[in-house]
């Protein structure tokens, strides 16, 4: 007897639709460990694993968080944040939301929950201890991300005012790169600041990892027109050709400057290229997006050379990349959008208002997530320490929280205890079998 296994009837979805969708959702997952490789390259050796499990421990607690909370406080019916309609994932199943299923549709999201968070870290590495940010990406996730999603594209009010945002020029870059500011804020500068050179410990990797972005970026843009069309297309394009002119401008200035092009500097113009693109990517013509790319690079450029004269220590200066590059695609998007190519049309097509729109937009999401990220550090600083104390980051996050190093030296690991008074008076302890040695 045949048996149907669905829980209810579902409405069919539009194959090619379903077919891409599925393929842009696997894209923008892979993005998470692309970043992990891209920030593990920027740290000293000592930090990379920590570094990098940063990344993938925001699957974990912001991708929980969105699948229990999250996404209902995004996308049910609500007001200035959404309901509680879609909690523990009620309601949200293989009915087709548009064209393709809700479930597909929650999926989706949900990975641009997990890089947003992620993007985060960045701010934090070498620094931060591994339970507290664990703590964070969960609750950051809950109380700062969701709400902004909503306005923008839960049908929050900022949709209504009739701010773009295609891929998450706010929502994701703006809102990660203010909590970047707010946590770096917090949680002060490392103990080496200032007393030396702390310099990428692989450059490798870090080329690695931009091209692995790059890659999920196209899902990123393309899927977010939510179907295999022209707007997909439109995006896909817009992806491809804004981080080019970006490119282009960059080296020219780090030509101009030092005589010298770098690859890490090359490696951050393509993904400040990608940040500012993405809330344009389905609203520019492609030129737009080029001349969108290529003045891009001028705010984050400049932008890195002024931070590194302060005293902030934004460790793989996210502000610059995320943050001013989320806000200049975002009011470059109120310039150039075109009526012609599906946007609503801006500045340069006689509409000056949609600027305005842009940056109430930037604004209050900066507002927002400046002081939502304060708050839910702050909380968390009351049941533990943000910070990891000055001799475990002396010796490295790697061995003191994870028992691992990312380069062995081949004679097997060691179990590591927390404080050099109890290491010693414990028994003798046999390798574990992996390379992981201290």
């Amino acid at each position: 007897m045949a048996v149907n296994p669905l829980p209810f009837a579902a409405a069919p979805s539009h194959p090619a639709d379903l077919a891409w969708m599925l393929v842009a959702t696997a894209l923008v997952l892979l993005m998470t460990p692309g970043l992990a490789f891209f920030y593990g390259g920027l740290v000293r050796a000592k930090n990379v694993l920590n570094t990098m499990m940063m990344s993938l421990a925001a699957v974990a607690g912001g991708g929980l968080a969105w699948a229990l909370a999250g996404y209902s406080l995004a996308f049910a019916p609500g007001g200035f944040v959404g309901g509680l309609d879609h909690l523990l994932l009620a309601g949200v199943g293989l009915e087709t939301r548009g064209t393709i299923p809700h479930l597909l549709f929650f999926a989706f999201q949900g990975t641009f929950a997990v890089i947003t968070v992620a993007l985060v870290s960045g701010a934090l590495v070498e620094r931060l201890r591994f339970g507290p940010w664990l703590a964070f990406t969960a609750l950051w996730t809950l109380a700062v991300y969701a709400p902004v999603c909503h306005w923008v594209w839960g049908g929050g009010w900022l949709a209504r005012l009739g701010a773009l945002d295609f891929a998450g020029g706010t929502v994701v870059h703006v809102n990660a790169g203010a909590a970047a500011l707010a946590a770096a804020l917090v949680l002060g500068p490392r103990r080496d600041r200032g007393r030396q050179a702390l310099l990428p410990h692989s450059v490798p990797l870090v080329l690695l990892g931009t091209g692995l972005l790059w890659f999920g970026w196209f899902g990123f843009n393309a899927g977010s027109a939510l179907a295999a069309d022209g707007k997909a297309v439109l995006a896909f394009t817009a992806t491809l050709l804004a981080p080019m002119a970006t490119l282009a401008v960059w080296m020219a200035l780090d030509a101009l400057r030092g005589g010298r092009v770098t690859a890490v500097g090359a490696a951050t113009a393509i993904v400040v290229g990608l940040v500012a693109v993405t809330p344009a990517a389905g609203f520019v013509s492609p030129r737009g997006a080029l001349a969108l790319g290529a003045l891009a690079a001028l705010p984050s450029y400049f932008g890195l050379l002024a931070r590194a004269r302060t005293r902030l220590d934004d460790s793989l200066d996210v502000v610059a990349a995320h943050g001013l590059g989320g806000v200049t695609g975002a009011l470059l998007t109120g310039v150039l959008a075109s009526a012609a190519w599906g946007g609503t049309p801006g500045l340069l097509e006689g509409h000056p208002d949609q600027l305005l729109r842009q940056a109430a937009a930037v604004g209050a999401t900066l507002a927002w997530s400046l002081a939502g990220t304060w708050l839910v550090l702050r909380a968390i600083a009351w049941f533990a320490p943000l910070r990891a104390a000055d001799r475990l980051q002396s010796r490295g996050l790697d061995v003191e929280l994870h028992g691992e190093e990312a380069y062995g030296s081949g004679e097997g690991a060691i179990l590591v205890l927390p404080d050099p008074e109890e290491r010693a008076s414990a028994p003798a302890l046999a390798p574990l079998g992996t390379a992981t040695g201290a």
